[in-house]
């Protein structure tokens, strides 16, 4: 999936502005992701992502994998967007729920297997949250 193709998918999923607006939500979610998964991993999504979303992974990888529940995801992305957990939520779920769309099943897998259940809901995965 090309860098445009995948912020207009956000920005229709998640009834944003224009693509700048996507591109600033985008940029937040990964970057809170990252925080949560492997660096391997990191590293792994950002080899299927557009740049320049992969750079923003790439920028992101931690030393190590943070664990924190789901709750506190949307709040770091609400500090990030500068807007409430609820609407964190909302930016969450068009972003990652792109990102399914735009890596292969195997990758989805890796991600969604390195998270408490409650996360693969933001991916589309309805099916992975139990």
């Amino acid at each position: 999936m090309k860098y445009d193709g995948f912020l207009a998918r956000v920005r229709e999923r998640g009834e944003y502005n224009n693509q700048e607006e996507a591109a600033d939500v985008s940029n937040s979610v990964l970057q809170v992701l990252a925080q949560r998964i492997s660096p391997g991993e990191v590293k792994d999504l950002a080899s299927q992502l557009p740049d320049p979303l992969g750079q923003v992974l790439h920028d992101a990888i931690p030393q190590q994998a943070r664990s924190f529940g789901i709750e506190e995801f949307y709040r770091r992305v609400a500090v990030r967007t500068g807007a409430r957990p609820r609407t964190a939520q909302w930016d969450a779920s068009a972003v990652l729920t792109t990102v399914a769309d735009a890596v292969t099943g195997g990758e989805l897998n890796q991600i969604i297997s390195q998270l408490p259940s409650g996360y693969a809901l933001l991916f589309g995965k309805a099916d992975l949250a139990d």
